[in-house]
């Protein structure tokens, strides 16, 4: 391979693997690096259920394009992999990899996704204190199961409780972004608690509903007369335990100014995006720069969309923020495109 016609791909997640099947389809080389042992980033590893808005489980879903990148001749894969050093310029980039080979690269993609939440930062609200609250991607893996029990003891719940903006819109940790996609994941995972565990009743309780564009119909009118799913405006200040071992949410309802106390069987954490926690080792790697939240900074987006500060340098997917799985993809796309179009000098070209 040669940097005038390769193009070196950083994460395997949607994003990545959108990216490099575009550098393939496009007739270049692409070269995908990924730190994990599997492919599929986020929705394979951490074992979502049934994707929004496809309704596809993640594992057949992702599972094509992981089988569309893996059977493509012009893509190369380095699994359990890390860039540790890059060094040229856009045209002519060499990657040193942790596995001691070297890439060439006339460009290159970064699709190094994000961190969920860790809910330990939330700890009033009873994560990590009490065996029945969990997070929303450990409860797409219960889904996953077809069984809705309480980890605690194993009985099926009558009452689940959702509690939107976990690491989202928070000052007072450090989270001051929404996350875009937790409110629409959640109405649909209330949808598959219904149809796992029909008589299980599930609660939301939310500051605000974001479910944008078409979700708004599909999702969130949806789970309210299809499932019955029951929307608290609320403003939520701990979670506790009550004698009989049921959880207690307590907190206020804010549409009616008076505090709650909600006997639950499970809570759920709707936790955020975080920025990918080797953003700092990725920046000063690969030259780019992040912004203020650790996000990694794009470039002017309407002449130089998924550029970064770096001249032959792109980026896509929620590496720059908050994203839902088709955005990603999109994305991916987009910067694969605009990586194969470096190869041909065409840098000053918009796609």
């Amino acid at each position: 391979m040669s940097a005038k016609d390769t193009v070196l791909v950083v994460g395997a997640g949607p994003a990545g693997l959108s990216a490099a099947a575009t550098v393939a389809a496009m007739g270049k080389k692409a070269v995908l690096v990924e730190k994990e042992d599997v492919l599929g980033g986020a929705p394979i590893i951490s074992g979502y259920a049934k994707l929004v808005p496809s309704g596809e489980w993640a594992k057949d879903a992702i599972g094509r394009m992981v089988s569309r990148v893996e059977g493509d001749g012009n893509v190369t894969v380095h699994k359990q992999t890390k860039v540790s050093k890059l060094d040229g310029e856009a045209g002519n980039f060499t990657a040193t990899l942790s596995d001691g080979s070297s890439v060439k690269a006339g460009s290159v993609v970064l699709a190094t996704g994000f961190t969920h939440f860790d809910s330990i930062n939330k700890p009033e609200w009873g994560f990590g204190t009490y065996e029945d609250v969990l997070t929303t991607t450990q409860m797409e893996q219960m889904v996953s199961s077809g069984q809705i029990r309480c980890p605690s003891d194993g009985r099926v719940p009558e009452r689940v409780a959702i509690l939107l903006c976990v690491g989202s819109r928070d000052r007072q940790i450090g989270r001051e972004w929404c996350s875009k996609i937790c409110c629409t994941v959640s109405t649909n995972l209330a949808m598959e608690i219904k149809e796992i565990s029909p008589q299980t009743d599930v609660f939301i309780y939310y500051m605000d509903i974001r479910t944008f564009g078409l979700y708004e119909d599909k999702f969130y009118w949806k789970s309210q007369e299809e499932f019955k799913t029951k929307f608290v405006k609320a403003r939520i200040a701990e979670v506790t335990k009550s004698p009989d071992g049921r959880l207690l949410v307590k907190g206020e309802d804010t549409l009616v100014k008076r505090p709650i106390v909600i006997p639950m069987d499970i809570v759920v954490h709707a936790i955020g995006m975080d920025p990918s926690l080797e953003n700092p080792e990725i920046a000063k790697i690969f030259g780019v720069g992040l912004e203020k939240h650790g996000f990694i900074d794009k470039a002017e987006q309407y002449t130089n969309s998924q550029g970064t500060t770096r001249k032959g340098i792109y980026v896509c997917g929620a590496a720059t923020g908050p994203d839902d799985i088709d955005s990603s993809i999109a994305q991916g796309q987009s910067a694969g495109a605009r990586a194969v179009a470096d190869l041909h000098g065409q840098q000053k070209v918009a796609v």
